[in-house]
C-alpha cells in the first residue's frame, strides 16, 4: 500500500511512506502522478483543485487551498487554511448509538480498595502541598527506596514535586488544591503523606477539609514548620507506618467495568487518524460496553469536530455543558489576546498535519463511537460511567496529570513523534507508526503502525486489549520502567 484514501468523500490521499515525484498509482480508482516528493503522512490532491477550495478528509472539511493545486500535488500547511474562526452556535441534534453491553465480561488484577475502588498499581505516594517542601519530599523517597525490601507488598514509592501552592490566587490556586487533592485519593496508591511547610497559602488545614475523609491509616500529614528536629526522618517514620497497614494489599480479580482509562494523544502526525486514533476509540467502545469509563480531553483539540461529540450527548443538558466546554476555552484564548485556532505545532505540520480540523478529526476518534455521558471541568472527579469528556489544555503533562486527578488508573498516549514523559499513573504511548515503534522502543509501548503494514485491525485490537489488561494487572509501562512520573497543573493567572 502507497497512499490511503481514509473516506470515499475525500479529495486527498495519505502517504503511507515517502514517494518520490513522477510515481505513478491508482488510489481506489483515481488514477494520480505525483508532483512532488510527498513524505509518509502527508496529503496528496486526488483532483485539480483552484485557490479557496475546501479539501476534505475523514469526510470532513480541513480547510481551504491558498493557492491552485494539480491532482498529485502535495498538500500541507503551506498552502493550506483553516476555515475555522470566532465562537459559534450550536444546536442539538442527537445521533446516538447505544453500546450493546458485552456478553462476557472481562477482568485485570488490581488492588480493592477500602471504598470499593480498585487500583492498578500499589505505591506509596508523597505529595508536598507547596514547592518549598520539594526537597524534603525527595529526600523522603529517597530513604524509603533504601527499605523498600521490607515492605513487598509496595511496588514504589514516588515524591512529586511541583512549583505551586503558593503566591497564586483564585483560580490558579484552586487548581493546585483541587490536584493535589485528587491525587491524595487516587485508587493507584496504597498509601499518600501530605507533605506542608506552614506558612504557605496552601494551608494544611484548609487542604484537609478539601480532601476530606480518609483512612487515616493509609493516609498521613505533616506540617514541616511544626516539627522539632529532622522532618524528613519524621516523615519517614510516617512513611513506614502507612507501608505497614498495607503489608497484606494483594492483587485480586476486579472487573473491566471498574477501570477508567483517560484518552489522550500527542506528537501527532498523519497516521494518527488512520492507526493509533482509531485503536484507542475501538478500544473505548470496548471498555464501555464492558460497563468500564474512558475519559477524553485536550479541549483545544476538539475545535474543529466539536460537533461530532454533541450529537453524541445522551441529552440537551449534557450538549449544554460540551458548549460551555467548547466556548469557555475559545473564550479563555480570546482573553489572553491569543488565536483560538493557533494549532498544530510545528512537529504536527512535520508529520502531516495541517490545520486545526484536520487534528482533531483525528484527535476525537479516541473517543469511538460511545455516547457521551458526562462533562467534567477541570479538576473535577468522575462520577459518571461511560465516555466522559474533561476540560484540560491540550499540554502532554498538563492534560494527562487531570485524566490521572479524574480518578483515570491508566492513561494511553497515541503519538506520532515519540514523548518519554508519564504522570502519576502508567502512561503508555502507543505509535502511529512502525518507523518510530522501532526507533524508540523505551518510549513506545504498543505499535498501532502495523494496521498500515499489513495487519488486520481486529488482530492488533486484541493484541491491544490484552496489553491493556496485562498493564492494569502490573506490567510497567515504558514511563514506569524509566522513573519518568511527574505531574503539571494548569496555571493561567498572576504569581505574586
Amino acid at each position: 500500500m502507497d497512499f490511503i484514501r481514509i473516506n470515499a468523500a475525500d479529495n486527498v490521499a495519505v502517504a503511507i511512506h515517502d514517494v518520490e515525484a513522477g510515481a505513478s498509482f491508482d488510489i481506489n480508482g483515481v488514477s494520480i502522478i505525483t508532483q512532488t516528493k510527498v513524505p509518509a503522512g502527508h496529503k496528496v490532491a486526488l483532483e485539480d483543485m483552484d485557490e479557496g477550495a475546501d479539501i476534505i478528509k475523514y469526510g470532513f472539511p480541513i480547510g481551504h487551498l491558498l493557492a491552485p493545486v494539480q491532482k498529485g500535488g502535495l498538500i500541507d500547511h503551506t498552502n493550506l487554511k483553516t476555515n475555522l474562526e470566532g465562537l459559534l452556535d450550536y444546536t442539538y441534534e442527537p445521533d446516538l448509538t447505544e453500546t450493546k453491553p458485552a456478553d462476557t465480561p472481562a477482568y485485570f488484577k488490581g488492588y480493592r480498595r477500602k471504598d470499593g475502588r480498585a487500583g492498578v498499581r500499589n505505591e506509596l505516594w508523597i505529595i508536598p502541598t507547596v514547592g518549598c517542601v520539594n526537597g524534603v519530599v525527595q529526600n523522603i523517597q529517597k530513604l524509603f527506596e533504601k527499605e523498600l525490601d521490607l515492605y513487598p507488598s509496595i511496588e514504589k514509592v514516588i515524591a512529586f514535586p511541583h512549583n505551586y501552592g503558593c503566591s497564586q490566587l483564585g483560580g490558579d490556586h484552586e487548581n493546585t488544591r483541587n490536584i493535589l487533592a485528587d491525587m491524595v485519593h487516587h485508587p493507584n496508591a496504597a498509601g499518600v503523606l501530605v507533605v506542608a511547610l506552614g506558612c504557605e497559602n496552601n494551608q494544611l488545614g484548609a487542604f484537609r477539609e478539601l480532601v476530606g475523609p480518609v483512612d487515616e491509616t493509609r493516609v498521613k500529614f505533616m506540617e514541616s514548620q511544626k516539627i522539632q528536629g529532622d522532618e524528613v526522618e519524621y516523615g519517614l517514620g510516617l512513611l513506614r507506618e502507612i507501608a505497614a497497614a498495607a503489608k497484606d494489599d494483594r492483587r485480586e480479580d476486579v472487573p473491566i467495568s471498574e477501570l477508567k482509562v483517560g484518552l489522550k494523544c500527542g506528537g501527532s502526525d498523519g497516521f494518527s487518524g488512520i492507526t493509533a486514533n482509531p485503536l484507542l476509540g475501538r478500544f473505548s467502545d470496548w471498555v464501555v460496553a464492558q460497563g468500564g469509563t474512558t475519559v477524553l480531553t485536550e479541549v483545544p483539540e476538539m475545535f474543529g469536530a466539536e460537533t461530532i461529540l454533541m450529537a453524541r450527548c445522551q441529552d440537551e443538558a449534557t450538549f449544554d455543558r460540551t458548549v460551555h466546554l467548547i466556548n469557555d476555552f475559545k473564550a479563555y484564548f480570546m482573553k489572553n489576546d491569543q488565536p483560538v485556532y493557533e494549532n498544530p505545532s510545528p512537529g504536527n505540520k512535520a508529520g502531516g498535519i495541517s490545520t486545526l480540523e484536520e487534528k482533531s478529526l483525528g484527535c476525537t476518534q479516541k473517543s469511538g463511537s460511545s455516547i457521551v455521558r458526562d462533562v467534567l471541568l477541570y479538576g473535577e472527579r468522575l462520577k459518571t460511567k461511560g465516555l466522559n469528556l474533561l476540560s484540560a489544555p491540550g499540554n502532554d503533562l498538563v492534560a494527562s496529570t487531570a485524566l490521572a486527578a479524574a480518578g483515570c488508573q491508566i492513561v494511553l498516549f497515541t503519538t506520532g513523534r515519540g514523548t518519554p514523559f508519564g504522570t502519576f499513573v502508567p502512561t503508555a504511548k502507543i505509535s502511529t507508526n512502525s518507523t518510530l515503534a522501532a526507533n524508540k522502543p523505551l518510549w513506545i509501548d504498543f505499535n498501532a503502525g502495523a494496521i498500515v503494514d499489513g495487519t488486520e485491525a481486529e488482530e492488533v485490537d486484541k493484541a491491544f486489549i490484552d496489553f491493556v489488561i496485562e498493564t492494569a494487572s502490573g506490567t510497567l509501562v515504558n514511563n514506569e520502567k524509566s522513573g519518568y512520573s511527574e505531574i503539571a497543573i494548569f496555571k493561567s493567572g498572576v504569581t505574586l
